[in-house]
């Protein structure tokens, strides 16, 4: 069970098979109530059963694809380990299943695909960002959704200042071991430091020198990332980091704090204070660019306008109502996209469909209420219509 990174999006979306399962539910993370997590859950997976069934599956068949998650139920450690949603996709050959710091409300879906646009909110481009912890005791990541944090694994990184030290001192004795004569200025070979030092310029290099390593392990971390990352920390760490980091979306804010002495609702609190008025910000302009390409032919209101465009990857921005849905079908040979309502066994949410392959393409998804759009969703375009059209053809 992992933390759902953007590369697992990507890896979900190209998933086809016969019988799909999507289970989403959410999940309490400490006290009594935690027990409500299984029970939830079985209540999923009877009903996954029964759409399976509807669907005129064998029993046998039916049981292959319910066995190896039926057995969650009963698994107490599992359910105590949860953040604020879990997400679980099941095919006849493939299983994920991923702790998501975002609650949902309890979902299971069969279809040809996986059900995904509960987690466009995660990924949309107002609500995903980081926070780094510092500190020279120890460092912490974190990924940030509105509603919470969830720490993230930074591998290869030193705990510590003077773990890092350590390490570097081990170095320069391997350095000398390994070392030619002479090299020294007495020629007995390199010269060794022992000790901290006192110097504020030393330690200002030592502390440099810890950041880079961890500036590389937050990197293999984040490097196909695009979300803002907060720093949090004492002040005089955070211009020797902005010296290290190689992350292109570090904000200019950050939170001057005692990390080690804070909670992850604490640091959640503060973080959220400096991102939410730059998502706000981008939400606005990108609103207004919308206004501004609707007098020519760049935007689209119309689902029979904004699907073809997702899926064929024209989709620049696309404003979603993510409590909507469209049943239907769309034929990438001929483009044509056809209504199911009520949906039939061969239909599917419609604005799911563009919103993933948006996402797919690298483009933005802004979460919106009926009263910014009267449609379901509306989208801005990498073309004008008719070259968009052209290209369809």
């Amino acid at each position: 069970m992992e933390i759902l990174k953007p590369a697992d999006l990507h890896r979900l979306l190209s998933v086809r098979d016969s019988h799909c399962l999507s289970l989403y539910m959410p999940t309490v993370r400490a006290g009594r109530e935690v027990r409500q997590n299984s029970i939830r859950f079985g209540n999923l997976v009877r009903r996954a059963r029964s759409q399976l069934a509807e669907r005129g599956l064998r029993p046998r068949a039916i049981e292959s694809l319910i066995k190896p998650i039926a057995g969650l139920e009963k698994d107490k450690i599992f359910w105590e380990q949860q953040l604020e949603g879990f997400a679980l996709f099941r095919t006849p050959r493939r299983l994920f299943s991923y702790r998501l710091p975002e609650p949902f409300e309890e979902l299971a879906l069969l279809g040809r695909r996986l059900y995904l646009k509960p987690l466009i909110a995660l990924f949309s481009a107002a609500a995903r960002f980081f926070v780094l912890a510092l500190s020279q005791r120890k460092v912490r990541l974190y990924l940030g959704s509105r509603y919470a944090l969830a720490e993230r694994t930074v591998q290869r990184v030193p705990d510590s200042l003077a773990e890092a030290m350590l390490f570097d001192e081990v170095e320069k004795q391997l350095q000398y071991h390994a070392g030619t004569r002479g090299a020294g200025p007495s020629g007995r070979g390199p010269v060794l430091y022992h000790g901290h030092g006192a110097g504020k310029a030393e330690t200002k290099d030592q502390v440099l020198r810890y950041f880079r390593k961890v500036d590389r392990g937050v990197h293999r971390v984040l490097r196909h990332e695009s979300a803002p990352l907060v720093l949090v920390g004492l002040e005089y760490l955070f211009p020797i980091y902005r010296m290290a980091c190689t992350y292109p979306h570090l904000l200019e804010e950050a939170v001057d704090a005692n990390a080690d002495e804070m909670s992850g609702e604490e640091l959640h609190r503060l973080a959220w204070k400096l991102v939410e008025p730059v998502f706000q910000s981008r939400r606005e302009e990108k609103r207004r660019e919308y206004d501004e390409l609707s007098r020519g032919g760049r935007t689209a209101a119309e689902l029979k306008e904004i699907v073809p465009a997702a899926v064929f990857r024209q989709v620049d921005t696309l404003f979603l109502q993510l409590g909507e849905q469209r049943w239907g079908s769309f034929d990438e040979r001929s483009g044509e996209l056809t209504l199911s309502d009520p949906p039939t066994a061969g239909s599917e949410d419609l604005l799911d469909l563009a919103a993933v392959h948006t996402l797919g393409a690298g483009g933005r998804v802004y979460a919106v209420g009926p009263e910014e759009f009267p449609g379901p969703a509306a989208a801005i375009l990498r073309y004008e219509r008719q070259a968009t059209s052209d290209k369809l053809q």
